[in-house]
């Protein structure tokens, strides 16, 4: 799936979305197209395409007039309301007619045939696939859309002042004050005590892991394990970390990276192949550091079971990227959805407070910066995830974390306060080795990827798939509530 999104435009927020409220999901005919823009309105809508970097550069000088965006603010309301409303009325109707045909299936079971038999069988699994799709992306992929959306005018709206004060916090010095500002004190000081008091729950924890197949197996490849190794324990070199830490690279497509208490962080191949520079990588390996410096997974894991984090976030994800169930074979929501992975994606479901993520996010830069990194490497990642890997890829890393304004302006203020490093390290030679040493095991990795079971759980083989699915993955939301109404098989016009 990651090769098919590379492949195909790599779409920035664009004007289907932002038109919403007339356009796909409030369902207007063809002829009551959009008026042509007003030059602010215009401005306004290419700066939500921006980049959160690039957008934080421009926005400091910004200035719209608060009508505009209010004006914008309400349209983004109107359209997440009316595409919501849409694929919650699918769900309905799919399970509506689901209903008919269990039914149906109860009266005649007696008298039907084996074809006929099949064929129910085959219309009752698609009609619980469609439906199990449209309730996800009503739920949780098509507010994440609007919700790095609403982040972006945020930003326009509230960085210059932001930015001023920002500004002023630096020029009296008063920034030195904040919360885990002795930057200067980075492994000499104490983010949470007992560190290694968490090694042997984040031993219990891989067994556990192990044991329910929920931990896809290891990358075979020496080379790429030692050079993810090398990054992440430079990292860890410069941190607050203060027990050794054991790094796995793990033979899975999903763009994730994980920590478990007491050192152990697991990063999957998807993740690898997802970042364009040895910054990035760093960023999203430094965060997960700073999860294991703050004792997160001890806390989150006094809340629940790992397995249990685990299988809770796969429901969520493998239902939207593959119109699965999740059931017994956990292992292919691995490989077929399992976007869902580790602290970073769950906590909200646990009720964990959101602050975790902001500290990682915090210490996280702190510590990619100490080690040499552009800290602002994190931010560029983090945008990828929201816009240009399409939103349902990190549908479930987005939906449990702290509001994308809130977290972003955090991490920029952040970057600003830390003293600048002219050398700082983006891009290295043994990073590109390694993307060239990993492109031969993805195409093998797909290769055989494609022999498998898919993750849906049929219990009648062979069954053909649904003629058309509410959602293709790789395909961003902003096309999904843009396209044209599509009635759903089976229902009434008045229902649509």
């Amino acid at each position: 799936m990651n090769s098919l999104i590379r492949k195909s435009v790599a779409l920035l927020l664009c004007d289907l979305l932002i038109l919403l409220p007339m356009a796909g999901c409030a369902g207007r005919k063809a002829t009551e197209a959009a008026q042509p823009l007003v030059p602010a309105e215009s401005m306004l809508r290419a700066h939500l395409q921006q980049p959160y970097l690039e957008l934080f550069d421009t926005a400091a000088t910004l200035s719209f007039d608060v009508a505009d965006i209010q004006a914008q603010r309400e349209a983004f309301k109107a359209g997440e309301k009316l595409c919501v409303s849409r694929f919650k009325d699918h769900a309905k109707q799919y399970a509506k007619q689901m209903e008919i045909a269990q039914k149906t299936l109860r009266e005649t079971t007696t008298k039907l045939t084996d074809a006929e038999r099949r064929q129910l069988h085959c219309q009752i699994q698609n009609l619980d696939l469609l439906q199990r799709e449209s309730e996800t992306l009503s739920q949780h992929a098509i507010p994440t859309a609007y919700d790095n959306l609403s982040a972006k005018l945020d930003l326009i709206e509230r960085w210059p002042a932001l930015y001023r004060r920002t500004q002023e916090e630096i020029a009296d010095e008063s920034y030195v004050k904040r919360r885990r500002g002795d930057v200067k004190d980075i492994g000499f000081r104490e983010i949470a005590p007992a560190q290694e008091d968490d090694i042997k729950k984040g031993q219990e924890a891989i067994e556990e892991l192990r044991r329910n197949g929920l931990l896809p197996p290891e990358l075979d490849n020496k080379k790429i394990q030692d050079y993810v190794s090398s990054v992440a324990q430079n990292v860890a070199k410069y941190s607050d970390l203060k027990v050794p830490l054991h790094l796995t690279v793990l033979q899975s497509r999903e763009i994730n990276a994980f920590a478990l208490p007491g050192g152990y962080l697991f990063v999957q191949r998807g993740l690898l192949e997802a970042t364009d520079n040895e910054t990035e990588l760093a960023g999203v390996l430094a965060h997960e550091i700073a999860h294991m410096t703050a004792r997160h997974g001890h806390k989150l894991m006094k809340r629940a079971t790992i397995a249990s984090i685990f299988y809770q976030a796969a429901q969520v994800a493998a239902v939207v990227l593959t119109g699965g169930a999740v059931g017994p074979g956990l292992y292919y929501a691995m490989q077929y959805g399992f976007y869902s992975l580790g602290l970073i994606l769950d906590l909200k479901l646990l009720g964990v407070s959101r602050d975790y993520e902001l500290e990682a996010d915090q210490l996280g830069v702190q510590y990619a910066w100490n080690a040499g990194y552009d800290p602002a490497g994190f931010i560029q990642f983090f945008d990828k995830m929201a816009t240009r890997e399409g939103y349902v890829n990190g549908v479930s890393w987005f939906r449990t974390h702290p509001p994308f304004f809130e977290r972003m302006v955090a991490t920029q203020r952040e970057i600003m306060f830390l003293p600048s490093k002219p050398s700082a390290i983006i891009q290295t030679s043994a990073f590109e080795e390694m993307k060239k040493e990993l492109a031969p095991v993805t195409a093998q990795a797909a290769r055989e990827e494609a022999e498998r079971p898919r993750l849906l759980l049929t219990r009648e083989e062979g069954c053909q798939p649904p003629q058309k699915l509410e959602y293709t993955p790789g395909q961003p939301i902003e096309q999904l509530c843009a396209s044209p109404m599509v009635a759903v098989p089976g229902a009434t016009p008045s229902s649509q």
